[in-house]
Formats: C-alpha cells, structure tokens, sequence
C-alpha cells in the first residue's frame, strides 16, 4: 500500500512537472498551437535577424520570423506569421529594433500613414514601408563631432566597450556604465563651450522665428517662381534656342558693318578735332542760331517758301570721296570759292547797305 501511495505521488509529480516544463518551453521558444497568419516583408539589410525572432506590436509578442532568404540582387524578404485572428493593415511598417544589449533583435510592426485595409495574407510589405535596424557605424559618426572636442581615449575605451558589448565577446555592461559616466563627465567639464553652443543655436533659431513669415513667404514665393519655370519650361527652351539664332545673326552682322563703323567713327573723331579747332567760329553760329531761326519762322508764317540771295559760297568739291579737280571753278586739291558783286552783298553782317542796324 505504502508502494502503491508512492508511485501514484512520483506519476502525479513527473506528470505536473512534464506540463511545466513544457509550458515554459513553449514560452520561451514563442510556440503557439494555434492557426498562423503568414506575411512577408521586404528589407535592405537584416543583419543580425534570425530564425524565430520575435514580431511584436506595442511590445507585445504576436509572431515570430520564420524564413529569411535573398530577394534579388541585394534584398531580403522575410516571412514571418501572427497569430490566428491577428491582422494588420495595409500600412504597416516593419522596423528592425535591438532586443537586448547582446545583439539580438525583434521585428516591430507599427501602422503607418495610408490605408486601414486588412493586409491580405501572403502580401509582402513593400521596401518603402520597412526600416533596418541601427547601424553602429552611422551612430558613431554622428557622434565624431562631440568626440572630437573630448579625450581621444575615453572615446576609444567607450566605444570599444560598446561594440565587445552589443558583440557579446567581452566586457560587462557594469564596465559600459563606467565609461559611460566618464563620458558624461566629460561633457559637464565642457559645459561652458556646449552653453555657447545651445546659445548661440537659440539665436539662429530666434531670428528664424522672428522673420518666420518672412522666411514663409521667400518659400512660397521660390515654389511658385519653380512651378512656374515648370510651366513654361517649353517656350523658355523655345527662347534660348531664338536667343541663339537672335546671338548669330547680331555677330554676323557686326562682322558685315564693322569696316563701314570703324570708318564713321574715325571720321567722328576728324568732325570733333575740327569743330574744336573752329571752337569760336562754331560759338559765334550757336550763339547767332536763335535770332536766324526766329526770324526764319516769322517770315515761313506767311507760306510756305523763302526767298534767298546767294552772296557767295565755299567749300570743298569731291567725287567718290577724291578732290574733284575743275578748271576754273576749283583748284588742285577740289576747294572753290564763288563772290557775288552785287551791291547788296557788299555790306557787313548784320549791317544793311546804308550802314544801320539789320537787326
């Protein structure tokens, strides 16, 4: 009796602790018994992704991965299955996070932006709505400008601490906060310079905000100058290729009139030295001018024709731009000069034949 009590005990004990064991198997491994739902989502990189990750939404665990293969060239797809009943939407966007400090990793499924429609089971998230896990190697350069104003060996031990971590090949994460408290101390002993920094950051930003609609409207007004430019982007094209032709045409006929402009011009400069070598003649003319035309208006006002008596005349005679030799009326280099002997023309300028003013 006393072997039978026993047995029965030792059966109940390996039965229950069986059950135990298998339920924290089950846990632990994320075995659910269950019907899956299964998708895909594509990736760029899912470096340190493996086999049975976790897939969780708010943190909660609600698959888990199942394959990882090459798609393409230099893509990842990655199957995964939720649990039976679970679905998401068409939005969804799948992120690679750390799980731990030791590199593992889980999958994140977050909604995003776009349609609440079921995702239909099977379909693949697209690589737009799919985001890589931190790369060390950006984190660190974003972090070179900070390291470069401190200790280059706290830098050094810091991240070598963080890299044998996240690694799991050596140091502790008691070590990782030590290096990373001398960090911190470094930076407080360099608060005088990051204070300038911030301060000066709140000035820029402090004018931005001050002409902030300012600033609005030069990027409203660049947009519309740019959709704009867009629109007539065709007749704009059209003008260069006519301002080309318009260039073309302006050289060739600079090319055709240039002797004849460069001979007027030098002959503009022969006019200027002689009407400054006659400067007093030219002025006695200008300054007489005024009367002349008066009294020339006055007398047009009674028709429309004049009457003139040629007293003489002087000058130079040429043909074809040469000196035109004449007998008797001009000498060897083309002047003449004609006098009429009338009585009339014997008085001096201004003057009339009895000698009183003509004025």
């Amino acid at each position: 009796m006393k072997t039978s009590a026993s047995l029965v005990k030792l059966v109940i004990f390996m039965i229950v602790t069986s059950m135990l064991t298998f339920m924290l198997a089950a846990t632990i491994g994320n075995i659910s018994f269950g019907g899956k739902t299964t998708y895909s989502a594509t990736f760029s990189d899912v470096t340190g992704l493996l086999t049975g990750n976790d897939v969780r939404i708010a943190g909660v665990v609600v698959g888990s991965v199942d394959k990882i293969e090459l798609s393409g060239r230099n893509l990842a797809e990655v199957e995964f299955s939720l649990d039976e009943g679970r679905t998401i939407p068409e939005s969804t966007i799948a992120a690679l996070r750390f799980r731990n400090l030791v590199g593992e990793r889980y999958m994140a499924l977050t909604e995003g932006e776009g349609s609440g429609r079921p995702l239909k089971e099977g379909a693949t998230i697209p690589l737009a709505q799919t985001r890589n896990a931190l790369d060390l190697t950006v984190l660190f350069n974003g972090f070179k400008p900070l390291f470069q104003a401190l200790e280059p060996e706290a830098v050094n031990k810091l991240a070598f601490e963080v890299v044998q971590t996240l690694q799991g090949e050596g140091g502790t994460v008691e070590s990782l906060v030590q290096r990373t408290a001398s960090l911190t101390n470094s930076l407080a002993d360099r608060d005088e310079v990051i204070g300038r920094v911030i301060e000066n950051m709140a000035t820029v930003l402090a004018t931005f905000d001050d002409r902030g609609s300012q600033l609005s409207d030069l990027i409203v007004q660049l947009r519309d100058l740019s959709a704009g430019f867009a629109q007539d982007r065709t007749a704009i094209g059209e003008s260069l290729d006519g301002i080309s032709e318009l260039t073309t045409a302006t050289a060739s006929l600079l090319v055709d009139i240039r002797p004849s402009l460069q001979a007027d011009i030098q002959e503009l400069g022969v006019l200027a030295n002689t009407l400054n070598d006659n400067s007093e003649t030219v002025d006695g003319v200008l300054q007489r001018l005024p009367a002349k035309l008066d009294r020339i208006i006055g007398t047009a006002t009674y028709g429309s024709w004049f009457n003139f008596y040629l007293c003489g005349s002087k000058g130079q005679l040429t043909i074809g731009g040469a000196p035109a030799v004449l007998d008797g009326i001009t000498d060897q280099v083309g002047n003449f000069e004609v006098i009429n002997p009338a009585a009339r023309c014997r008085f001096g300028v201004g003057e009339k034949a009895d000698g009183s003013d003509a004025r």
